[in-house]
């Protein structure tokens, strides 16, 4: 496989350094990718660089994941408006072993592999080098003219907030990585972001001056939606990969409600579906895109690669709940936290627990909660059989509403017609 023809027709590729391309067909290469340690998790605005390391070493190259726990006590200033804020060293090395463990998820750690992926720490050869060691060992071969010519520092200091020297040393940090990599592990690639393009090439050339070696990278381009807003925030922030912080039904809706043209994109980039058959899903789709087959398989595809089978199943099932008649049993089966997540956005109405205690007919419930303006509404939408009460039909007025209906001892489910739903509360 070449991987560069792999990543270029998935519109994974911006900007590359001349020979790589001939470099990675010419042998097995080390290759490395930074993650920032700022959460106890990634993101989906990880992916992209999580599915470099994969491709690169489906394609036969050996993978490294380097986390930063040097320079996450620095922060990237590349195109951001203000200085991050930093970490202590606990903090760093709990974000490290969660984000470790969860790239041990799509990356084949085997040392037995040639190509085995390996995690690496840039705390563990920072940690024992002197600042007067650094700027005389590596400041001197990179000049500051050559520093303020990259466009993540120029935009900075043309800022209101400046930059301090802090965040400046940062371009150096990152290239020192690479330098150390290169002469540790023979590692010869780095990828990464668009962003990245400045602080990456200088890892390039201080390989060059500092070592006389040849070292290469290329960068993925920063993924933005088709209107230009953030890829990978809602309203609720981050999407995360971390079922705690995301729940697998919720990191599904995210992909579902992908509009059709960055569905178009996304399916190339996110997947692992081969050229052949994303065409022939984008033409099929294009023919009826209101049967959504796009979006139905781009978040079955990044369900399944970050979660696994069984909770893409779940959450195609919750998914649905709202919308067929024979999902009682899904809806019995549902955590208090699935419940309110599949929920969000039905309207809420509360009723006193001692009335369910009680007991209350159907009739005097609807109009109460006010579902139904009134009891002669109530009564006339209950002959026609437009109420369900937890996905059953309420067959007879004299129906009583009690608290053997408590879904998690807490919760009603009641459905008014075809598309109305109220989760009654007892308080």
């Amino acid at each position: 496989m070449n991987l560069i023809e792999e990543l270029r027709w998935r519109g994974m590729l911006q900007d590359i350094m001349p020979g790589t391309e001939e470099q990675l067909q010419k042998e097995m290469t080390t290759a490395y990718v930074g993650f920032d340690p700022t959460a106890d998790s990634l993101h989906i605005g990880s992916l992209v660089p999580i599915l470099l390391l994969v491709h690169l070493q489906k394609a036969g190259h050996k993978p490294l994941a380097l986390v930063g726990g040097a320079t996450g006590m620095v922060g990237d200033p590349s195109f951001k408006a203000e200085e991050r804020k930093m970490l202590d060293l606990d903090t760093l090395r709990h974000n490290q072993q969660c984000i470790k463990a969860q790239l041990e998820k799509f990356l084949d750690f085997d040392p037995a592999l040639p190509n085995a992926a390996e995690m690496v720490n840039n705390y563990d050869w920072f940690k024992d080098i002197s600042f007067l060691q650094f700027i005389r060992d590596v400041g001197k071969h990179i000049s500051v003219n050559y520093m303020m010519a990259k466009d993540s520092v120029k935009k900075r200091l043309e800022g209101d907030s400046g930059m301090s020297f802090t965040e400046f040393s940062y371009q150096l940090i990152q290239g020192y990585d690479f330098y150390h990599l290169y002469t540790a592990k023979n590692c010869k690639l780095q990828m990464g972001g668009s962003d990245q393009w400045g602080n990456i090439v200088t890892g390039t050339e201080l390989v060059r001056r500092k070592a006389g070696g040849e070292a290469f990278a290329f960068t993925c381009p920063l993924i933005k939606k088709a209107d230009g807003s953030k890829f990978g925030k809602t309203e609720q922030g981050n999407v995360w990969l971390d079922p705690k912080r995301t729940s697998p039904y919720l990191f599904y809706q995210f992909w579902l409600n992908t509009t059709d043209v960055d569905a178009e994109s996304y399916i190339r980039i996110f997947t692992f579906l081969d050229q052949s058959t994303v065409e022939a899903l984008i033409a099929e789709h294009r023919q009826d895109p209101g049967r959504r087959l796009l979006q139905k398989r781009l978040a079955q595809e990044v369900t399944v690669f970050i979660h696994g089978q069984q909770e893409y199943e779940f959450a195609v099932q919750a998914s649905e709940l709202l919308f067929r008649n024979d999902t009682a049993a899904i809806l019995q089966s549902l955590t208090e936290t699935q419940l309110l997540e599949i929920m969000e956005g039905v309207p809420q109405v509360d009723v006193p627990r001692s009335d369910l205690a009680a007991g209350k007919d159907i009739i005097s419930f609807l109009a109460d909660t006010n579902i139904l303006p009134s009891k002669g509404e109530a009564r006339k939408m209950l002959q026609n059989g437009g109420i369900s009460i937890n996905k059953h039909k309420v067959e007879s007025l004299d129906f009583e509403v009690n608290q053997s209906l408590l879904l998690q001892d807490q919760y009603i489910f009641v459905q008014r017609g075809k598309k109305n739903y109220y989760l009654v509360k007892a308080v």
